[in-house]
């Protein structure tokens, strides 16, 4: 085992350049493990846990007390990789960390050689027991994945209970049963499909001329109020159909005045010469305009109408089943045999007909078989469609989507094969849920419905694509089934157990002293409304497996969604106690879950936590709890895990990196530290490790923060601080130094001055008349893996982003 004063090899070295330019590919291109079975908000790429959680469990070759046997057999796993390994133990130690950064590449997680060669470096640290890997807010299971993957147990637990089923069939179900059940998948979903497509094909009619609807493109509408008008707005974000290099479609409108009746718009479909033929959309900020008289509806007045309609996603029929009103279709997106690419027509009465049909079909489903469970309350982070009649979860979906998706759930909920299959059907319709509901919106560059949660929040969409289930196309069972399917190579090659289970990360459940590492990515205050959104595939999955143990809030049985109470968020409209659930509410949540964390673990353990919040507030809290749930802070190292271009990185509070803060149990006798030796030490401390991050790429506040870890672990090593009176230092005021050497050490690297040259003398390189600039462009940069985004992707990524949320 590995000596309790042995440095780990995440206390002292780490390879931040390549595992971040690995896990920043991994999140561009999407090709997590996780979220290919099922989205879950902000999972942690594996490349970086894979990473740190290999120099968490590594003993530092370097170090006095670090076995003998672990450096002789480490040699022997080494040698069989390319490169050149020394006799030396720092040499030993390059090896490894080259072995590690090589090993965050998504291509080579499921190598076998590098495999069996992390799984060997891994037994010779720990011979005498497999370690314990312990995530209290494991999410979507990227850790608990990892520490399986690297041949330790793992307990992996969360709150709540959609989390839990995906972790389930990510770490237990497709490991224990490997490839052979994605025939049993496939078999099923045929089975479902076959079903459902016999009792929805009424419902979406093929043409006359054979070809087969795939989506329709729907627009919200509303009536203008202007006494002189009347006409009807159909509420349009965008007009273009295809924006391809090669191909080009978009709608535009004519405007027929009938006499004695209000003016109405006449769409056509034409291949647009340049964008300025295309027109611009009539809704902007939540302001309607109207296309026969330009009046502008306030955003007051739009949500007053949409709310009239319950959000305003159905069609409002007359008596004899004909449009008087509601949602309105724009144009018909289909597919023929034989011809090429998608083709898109005006709707016709055949259209209306059938959605007539689903409403009638919609009224004779039973009781509880639409959502019709509330929406959290008004106020509630990401959420703004309540304010426009949208009141129950069901609301956001139209008449058609409902029926389709209650069929879907019938069938699921009917099969009588695999349990373990079923459970993963029901994750794939839970998939299906995200691009069947009436706020996908339809992606012109690519042709395609987008899928709702393209960010963590459930904000209002004015057009919309609904997809046709039973198609060959996108939004289907099928789709859902085969990205589900492509990540099963992966995750075979992992080991599997009871790995996964409901639990509060305050009392886990598991005995003091039981855990070799404690490793996790706690919440950030209001960050991410983790229940609430996952309220949005609850609804449907629990419908999909009644009676299911995981689907259910296991502290409030009255509760029919996902635990709220004792989740560790700042959500300031829900209340416990009476109380709000506020800053403060957070913090000693917070604060708990590390105590909970250093119970469990053992007193030669490692811990680490990430973070990535770009408030000193946010990191004021997170560190007190950590330091007065008894850590000692032993390592720092920010890896670049986020995505440059993706959909809340701008103006948002998150870092480009992820800071990992490594730590241990302090020791019950800590001895006090001396203000004055704090001070000291702080400036060389940091300024040291300055330098350090900015030769890996590390910069502007992602390396301001990156630098609190070293700094930390000056002050967190005493069980206090006092100053020369005897009076203690609490942590705000030693966060306050922090700042201020930080900030000027930064100063100083630019500035030039002769601390700055003593420790690197190419610093100071810039002219005098030009440094205040260079230090206001300093404190903009950005960590450059995080940028690998084209500039296509992010005006594609920004096409599915709406203004909405921000107008009310």
């Amino acid at each position: 085992m590995i000596p309790k004063d042995c440095k780990r090899l995440a206390e002292v070295d780490f390879p931040i350049a390549v595992v971040s330019k690995h896990s920043a590919a991994e999140k561009e291109a999407r090709c997590g493990h996780v979220p290919k079975v099922h989205i879950w908000p902000a999972a942690r790429p594996t490349s970086a846990c894979r990473a740190m959680l290999m120099a968490l469990l590594l003993p530092d070759p370097c170090a006095t007390l670090c076995p003998a046997d672990f450096k002789q057999k480490a040699r022997e796993l080494l040698c069989r990789f390319p490169g050149k390994l020394g006799a030396t133990d720092e040499e030993l130690r390059k090896a490894l960390l080259k072995f590690i950064g090589d090993f965050a590449n998504w291509d080579l997680s499921s190598d076998a050689q590098y495999l069996k060669a992390a799984r060997g470096l891994v037994k010779a640290a720990h011979p005498e027991e497999t370690p314990l890997v312990v995530d209290p807010f494991a999410g979507g299971g990227s850790i608990p994945l990892e520490a399986l993957r690297l041949g330790c147990e793992a307990f992996a637990s969360d709150l709540n209970p959609v989390a839990c089923l995906v972790m389930k069939a990510v770490l237990e179900d497709i490991p224990g049963h490997g490839l052979k059940l994605v025939d049993a998948l496939r078999s099923v979903g045929t089975q479902v499909k076959k079903a459902s497509q016999k009792e929805l094909a009424k419902l979406y009619p093929p043409d006359p001329d054979g070809a087969q609807p795939i989506t329709y493109l729907w627009a919200r509408a509303l009536r203008c109020e202007s006494p002189n008008c009347g006409a009807e707005i159909p509420l349009v974000r965008s007009f273009w159909l295809v924006k391809k290099a090669n191909r080009r479609r978009a709608l535009r409108y004519s405007v027929e005045r009938p006499r004695g009746k209000p003016p109405f718009v006449k769409l056509e479909i034409f291949e647009p010469k340049s964008d300025q033929h295309v027109p611009v959309g009539t809704v902007t900020g939540a302001k309607a305009t109207c296309p026969c008289c330009n009046t502008v509806l306030p955003a007051s007045r739009v949500c007053a109408q949409l709310a009239a309609q319950r959000g305003g996603a159905d069609v409002v029929f007359d008596l004899n089943g004909h449009r008087a009103g509601g949602a309105t279709i724009l144009a018909v997106v289909t597919l023929k045999e034989n011809a090429t690419g998608r083709q898109y027509r005006l709707p016709t009465d055949r259209d209306y007909a059938a959605v007539h049909a689903a409403q009638q079909a919609a009224v004779k489903l039973p009781k509880g078989a639409m959502p019709d469970e509330p929406l959290p309350p008004v106020g509630t982070l990401g959420f703004r469609v309540q304010r426009y009649g949208m009141l129950q979860w069901g609301d956001l979906f139209t008449a058609r989507q409902k029926v389709a998706l209650a069929a879907f759930v019938q069938e699921i909920a009917a099969l009588g094969e695999c349990a373990d299959a079923r459970r993963l059907t029901a994750l794939c319709l839970s998939k299906m849920v995200d691009m069947n509901n009436s706020l996908a919106t339809w992606q012109a560059h690519a042709e395609i419905p987008a899928h709702m949660l393209t960010r963590f929040a459930i904000p209002m969409k004015w057009d919309f694509a609904e997809a046709v289930p039973i198609s060959e196309s996108s939004g289907t069972l099928d789709s859902a089934i085969k990205r589900t399917t492509e990540a099963f190579p992966n995750l075979v090659t992992t080991r599997h157990g009871d790995t996964v289970h409901l639990a509060d990360a305050c009392s886990c459940g598991l005995p003091d002293d039981s855990a070799g590492v404690w490793f996790t990515d706690p919440p950030y205050y209001d960050a991410v409304p983790y229940s609430d959104l996952s309220d949005f595939f609850f609804v449907w999955i629990k419908r999909t497996l009644p009676n299911h143990p995981l689907l259910r809030d296991p502290f409030d049985p009255k509760n029919p969604l996902t635990p709220k109470l004792r989740e560790a968020v700042q959500d300031e409209v829900k209340l416990v106690s009476g109380r709000p659930k506020d800053r403060a509410f957070f913090e000693d949540t917070m604060g708990k879950a590390f105590a909970e964390g250093r119970r469990v673990l053992m007193d030669d353990g490692v811990g680490c936590v990430v973070f990535a919040h770009k408030t000193t507030e946010g990191w004021e809290a997170l560190l007190s709890g950590m330091i007065r749930g008894g850590w000692v802070i032993t390592g720092s190292w920010p890896i670049a895990t986020e995505m440059g271009s993706r959909l809340r990185a701008r103006d948002s509070a998150a870092l480009a990196t992820s800071v990992h803060l490594v730590c241990r149990p302090r020791p019950g006798d800590a001895p006090v530290g001396d203000w004055g030796d704090v001070l000291r030490e702080l400036p060389k401390r940091v300024g040291d490790w300055m330098e350090r991050l900015q030769a890996e790429g590390i910069r502007g506040a992602d390396l301001v923060f990156a630098c609190i870890g070293p700094a930390l672990e000056i002050f967190s090593r005493y069980a206090r601080v006092e100053t020369a009176e005897g009076d203690a230092v609490e942590l705000p005021r030693f966060l306050e130094k922090v700042w201020e050497v930080v900030g000027r050490t930064a100063l100083e690297q630019i500035l030039g001055t002769a601390e700055a040259k003593a420790r690197n003398g190419a610093a100071g390189a810039v002219e005098e008349d030009a440094r205040l600039t260079a230090l206001f462009l300093w404190t903009l940069q950005s960590t450059a893996v995080a940028q690998a985004s084209s500039l296509q992707d992010e005006q594609e990524e920004d096409a599915d982003e709406e203004d909405e949320e921000d107008a009310g």
